[in-house]
């Protein structure tokens, strides 16, 4: 196999996933050699080690089969000298995150088995691209480290269901050189159950609601010890992930205007308060401020925004061709009060995201300046080269592509925009256990009142 000096951690992660060895025979190049227009002559010295490659090499291993890693015992002078301990031990063999962990000890795994009505070792599936099996157990694990509750585990299997779909091709995104990260989208009443942010502030740290944070941080830590994405060795995102807790967040399903479906039910037709997730793959983030000074009409104000909104999303960016078809370009939030402010004035849903997908077609000069073109030309799919023939050219192949959403606090001013490297919108549906009620129960003896009137 040939390959990069710096790749050879992923090569051997993508072997594993494929069900092959990971001492796989390799010949390695520096990286000089896979430039534009680089000499290539160095190939020709290195035929004799493509010859043993093919004719000697034989692998190291010589069992076959899954094994399970024995439990291991920390010993400390006092819990708190043997917990300092454990964090260091994992990170030594690269299974934290860098953050402090909580021990993922039999009681606690135990105890957040409590959220599912699954065996633990039911199998939800492979993740690559090391090829690592997710078992109920292992997102327990998980979701033990990262300081989650047994109320978090139905959504954080949900989400790591829809990232193991196909269609998502999370083996991608996992090993690539991007900074690709999943966002998990939560509809239905479970959101407001476990304490899962959809108002001000819901992208980062929140102590009266806490669940995001946790169930993105054990998303993670699957994506690195079952994955095998571990920075410069399975992944070789140049610049990182962006998001070491990744992003969930809810819908603001209280604050959609009238006639306005949630995310779930117009992306994957869902019924109304169903519980489910929407999982997309993203590149980046940018807050957009969309207000004016206040001195035009409502209707300019409007016209405005959606024009510098859409300055945003016009972007002659590869990571469109993606998500061209069937995925989606990327993830636009909208507050409930600006979404309100839209529909007073008789907009719709359908109407912002066809105003936004006109306003966001590229000129062909700027796609050829850019070099978009070319990758347009490359593309294997006929409706990606067919759209070459329009000009402007659309960023995706309709307007309902565009993942549009109400979150974010009761205020107009700014819009939120997570860019999309996403082949498919996976949704599923979360799976509640027989005892649910009992867990939410003693989430508020543990954490106090969780609802509205409570919560500051």
């Amino acid at each position: 196999m040939l390959t990069r000096d710096d790749f050879t951690g992923v090569v051997k992660n993508a072997m594993s996933g494929l069900g092959f060895d990971t001492d796989a025979s390799m010949v390695t190049f520096p990286i000089d050699l896979f430039m534009a227009e680089s000499d290539l002559t160095l190939l020709e010295t290195q035929g004799s080690e493509f010859a043993e490659g093919l004719i000697d090499w034989k692998p190291v291993a010589s069992e076959i089969g899954l094994r399970n890693a024995p439990m291991i015992t920390i010993p400390g002078r006092d819990y708190e000298d043997a917990t300092n301990q454990l964090h260091n031990w994992f990170l030594m063999n690269s299974w934290g995150d860098g953050l402090p962990i909580n021990p993922p000890t039999k009681k606690r795994v135990s105890w957040i088995l409590e959220g599912t009505d699954r065996p633990s070792d039911h199998v939800v599936g492979k993740l690559m691209p090391r090829g690592g099996i997710v078992t109920v157990e292992t997102a327990a694990v998980s979701l033990s480290m990262a300081g989650g509750r047994p109320e978090y585990l139905p959504v954080l299997l949900a989400a790591i269901d829809a990232i193991l779909d196909p269609g998502l091709n999370h083996a991608f995104w996992q090993a690539s050189s991007g900074s690709q990260f999943p966002v998990v989208i939560v509809n239905g009443p479970i959101a407001k159950q476990i304490r899962l942010n959809s108002g001000f502030g819901l992208l980062g740290p929140d102590p009266q609601r806490p669940a995001g944070l946790a169930i993105g941080r054990a998303i993670r830590l699957l994506q690195q010890n079952v994955g095998g994405a571990i920075p410069g060795v399975g992944t070789m995102a140049i610049f990182g992930h962006m998001r070491a807790t990744n992003v969930v967040f809810a819908e603001d399903e209280d604050n959609l205007p009238p006639g306005w479906n949630a995310y779930a039910s117009e992306r994957h037709g869902f019924e109304p308060s169903t519980n489910a997730v929407s999982v997309i793959a993203c590149s980046g983030g940018m807050n957009i401020m969309r207000r004016g000074t206040g001195k035009e009409t409502a209707d300019e104000e409007i016209e405005q925004s959606l024009n510098r909104v859409a300055r945003y999303l016009s972007q002659p960016t590869f990571h469109y061709l993606a998500g061209y078809e069937q995925g989606t370009p990327g993830v636009l939030m909208m507050s409930g009060s600006l979404a309100q402010r839209f529909a007073d004035l008789g907009w719709n849903k359908e109407l912002i995201k066809k105003a936004l997908w006109d306003r966001t077609k590229i000129p062909h000069v700027d796609l050829e300046k850019c070099g978009l073109s070319q990758w347009l030309e490359m593309d294997t799919r006929a409706a990606v080269t067919a759209s070459l023939r329009e000009d402007p050219w659309p960023i995706s192949a309709s307007a309902n592509n565009l993942a549009f959403v109400v979150a974010g606090g009761g205020h107009p001013t700014h819009n939120f925009w997570f860019q999309a490297n996403s082949p498919r919108v996976v949704g599923r549906q979360i799976e509640t256990p027989n005892n649910m009620s009992a867990l939410l129960e003693r989430a508020d003896q543990d954490l106090g009142c969780g609802t509205d009137v409570c919560l500051i």
